[in-house]
């Protein structure tokens, strides 16, 4: 095997990594009430950066299915993190709002990550913290295509 084909086998077994430590973030949100797995903190940022959403707007902010948004806001319900209301001009459409509790928990996840980046790559300058973007949302193009 030369470098290169080393180098892509070394970037394809920290990308199953990275895969499986979702994974267990997940199980640890499905276990404790502390936890908040990424999905779930994806739906908090984007109600707090859009505001009050439709399903189908949340669906399209968190890249999910409007099925998946609807079983993901009915545990962000359950933890008191959003709520949920019917259109007054529409019945079928469901306005998903961040509480006061939710906000909270955005803003303390937010400061979490933040964080925890920070002391992960906190030797690295900006132009390497951008190549490191790029990686992953290159990632998420290859992902996409499996």
């Amino acid at each position: 095997m030369d470098y290169r084909e080393q180098a892509l086998d070394q970037l394809g077994r920290a990308a199953y990594r990275l895969s499986a430590a979702d994974a267990r973030l997940r199980g640890r949100a499905t276990r404790s009430a502390d936890a908040l797995s990424l999905t779930h903190a994806r739906a908090l940022r984007v109600l707090a950066e859009q505001g009050p959403s439709t399903v189908s707007q949340l669906a399209a902010g968190t890249e999910t299915t409007s099925a998946g948004v609807t079983q993901l806001v009915n545990g962000l319900v359950q933890a008191g993190y959003v709520t949920r209301q019917r259109s007054a001009t529409d019945q079928r459409s469901v306005t998903v709002a961040l509480t006061d509790k939710g906000a909270d928990r955005h803003a303390k996840r937010s400061q979490a990550l933040t964080e925890a980046l920070d002391e992960a790559f906190g030797d690295l300058d900006e132009q390497e913290l951008a190549r490191a973007a790029r990686v992953l949302g290159q990632l998420v193009e290859v992902y996409d295509r499996l």
